[in-house]
């Protein structure tokens, strides 16, 4: 990961175990203005999962070794209304500070009303909003991502705008080729979220399975657990 100089920004990157975030942290560790000295994720403490990905914890926390890096959970309901989600955020922001972060980084790619949120759930607390791979052309990034990146599994698809049977499936040139017109290459629209298990922003590649599927109103999840042995 290499030592962090004077006058590096100091940088949390916000984590959801996907291949954007994976691919934000590989493009913020090729930046030599930025520290990136841990990961915060959101996790439904009902279940002990990532919220929307529905990742177990301890697959997240994989990660973390494989990058080297401290992970930090914020626990939320679910449903988690705005204000509890914003109280538990700038408390966090405030446990940030201490740490010594200067800046959190997002992997959002264009969706300005979420960017714009995020700026301003950061107001007054002495934090940058960092976004690595904003305004990159989704079908560009997700070839870049492919050929250079992370390796990744689809966790969940919207079943209004993808079909069941791409959870499961790797992120690759395979399922881009398979995308209907209307589906965004990065799933940014919400089509389908991942895990990353592999790429060069990991020591060495997670190990794991997919097994049962299930149906929860309009999504469709796939459990995606660490290989045994």
């Amino acid at each position: 990961m290499g030592c962090a100089g004077d006058g590096q920004l100091k940088t949390i990157l916000s984590w959801s175990s996907g291949k954007d975030s994976a691919w934000a942290l590989h493009v913020l560790q090729q930046d030599p203005n930025i520290e990136v000295i841990g990961l915060v994720v959101t996790i439904n403490d009902s279940v002990g999962r990532v919220a929307v990905h529905r990742i177990d914890r301890a697959l997240v926390e994989a990660q973390a070794r494989e990058v080297g890096l401290p992970l930090y959970t914020v626990d939320i309901p679910s449903p988690c209304p705005n204000e509890i989600y914003e109280k538990r955020m700038s408390e966090f922001h405030s446990k940030a500070k201490d740490l010594g972060a200067e800046a959190i980084a997002y992997g959002d790619l264009f969706l300005e009303d979420i960017r714009n949120y995020r700026i301003g759930i950061l107001e007054g607390s002495g934090l940058q909003a960092l976004f690595p791979l904003w305004g990159i052309p989704t079908s560009e990034l997700a070839t870049q991502m492919i050929a250079g990146g992370p390796r990744a599994r689809i966790a969940c698809v919207d079943t209004r705008h993808l079909d069941g049977s791409f959870v499961g499936r790797d992120f690759d040139e395979a399922l881009l080729a398979n995308l209907p017109a209307e589906a965004d290459a990065c799933g940014e629209n919400g089509e389908f979220h991942t895990f990353a298990y592999a790429g060069p922003m990991f020591a060495s590649p997670i190990s794991i399975t997919t097994g049962e599927t299930a149906t929860q109103g309009d999504t469709r999840y796939v459990e995606i657990a660490p290989s045994a042995g």
